[in-house]
């Protein structure tokens, strides 16, 4: 097991807040997940319904976000739970950490959270050319499904066959995949031949001396669905316009993709609206009030200002107007929770 104390970056006195949800406490606990594409050890987060115990740490916590709390290695609560796979996006939001104001909310109300770190996409091992690498992720999830399965821990309290996966920005373009979409090499290959797609992204691939054109991408448009999983929930997929568009109708489970922002000012490599018309079971919301920055953690009050100064060159505390992040959020988790729910606990 990976040592625990280099993933929380601190303790706090607080308990974590009571909910009127499956469990008052969220137990927290890393494992190592073996992974034969990566060649090394994964470092997998989960979250579950927890009883009293274990010590308080905060988790996503930085310069510029608020963290939140939960509680190493807590009792299980007595049950049974379904299973979210839990995939993250590229840099700030690089880590299961940074999602954990998500994955918290959910073991409240009653899912068992599993998410694996995709190597490379942010800290000191950041690296363009394997955060570029789109085709391992599904790998990655499929690889914390094995592990997780085989958890003393939670063997005995995870729902046979009520699995479902939740991305993030680029791990909602990951969650698609798992679904049945497939990756169109061309298409990503030359995804950063201009700034138009994605200027922040692209500008760190460049800046990074990686040429996407020739990098081996021999496995990028494989078939990388996995049966095991029920139903996939998208946030602000990008980049959605790196598929083969006809493999969307490929998909056999339930889709939900939701975007954020308004109408004409949802970034095009996010927007996903004909996407989930061409998905058989796909559905569409939007969060108007909300922007891609939105799903990071909450603001510090200084925050703005700090990535002002080391020049991010990206908002990262600026939502759509009309509503604050924490509220953004509280609307997320209930559009979110509400969706698992529906898929993983009342179909039988």
């Amino acid at each position: 097991m990976l040592k625990i104390a280099t993933m929380f970056c601190c303790l706090s006195p607080m308990m974590v807040h009571h909910s009127a949800a499956a469990s008052e406490f969220v137990g927290v606990q890393q494992i190592a997940a073996p992974s034969k594409e990566r060649g090394s050890d994964l470092a997998v987060t989960i979250w579950y319904p927890a009883e009293a115990g274990g010590k308080v740490v905060t988790l996503g916590e930085s310069a510029f976000f608020v963290g939140t709390d939960a509680m190493l290695e807590a009792p299980i609560t007595r049950g049974k739970y379904p299973l979210i796979l839990l995939s993250h996006g590229a840099g700030l939001g690089g880590t299961p950490q940074a999602m954990s104001w998500i994955a918290t909310s959910l073991a409240k109300q009653g899912f068992i959270v599993a998410a694996p770190t995709h190597p490379g996409n942010t800290g000191t091992n950041r690296s363009a050319a394997e955060t570029m690498k789109l085709w391992l992720r599904p790998a990655d999830i499929g690889a914390t499904l094995d592990m997780v399965e085989k958890q003393p821990l939670f063997e005995n309290h995870l729902e046979p066959e009520r699995v479902g996966a939740l991305g993030l920005s680029m791990g909602g373009s990951t969650v698609l995949t798992l679904a049945g979409a497939r990756i169109d090499p061309i298409r990503l290959a030359s995804y950063c031949d201009t700034d138009v797609l994605n200027p922040s992204l692209c500008g760190w691939v460049r800046q990074s001396g990686v040429d996407l054109h020739a990098m081996d991408m021999k496995l990028a448009g494989r078939n990388n669905k996995d049966k095991r999983i029920q139903f996939v929930m998208a946030i602000d997929p990008a980049p959605v316009d790196v598929f083969q568009v006809s493999t969307f109708s490929e998909a056999s489970i339930p889709v939900d993709i939701v975007n954020l922002g308004r109408p004409g000012k949802i970034p095009r490599t996010a927007l996903a609206s004909e996407i989930a018309k061409a998905i058989p079971e796909g559905k569409y919301s939007t969060i108007e009030d909300a922007s891609h920055y939105s799903m990071f953690g909450e603001c510090k009050p200084n925050a703005a200002e700090i990535a002002e100064t080391k020049q991010l060159g990206d908002p990262i505390c600026s939502d759509g107007g009309g509503q604050s992040r924490l509220e953004i959020h509280e609307q997320l988790i209930k559009l979110v929770t509400e969706a698992f729910a529906r898929e993983l606990k009342t179909k039988r």
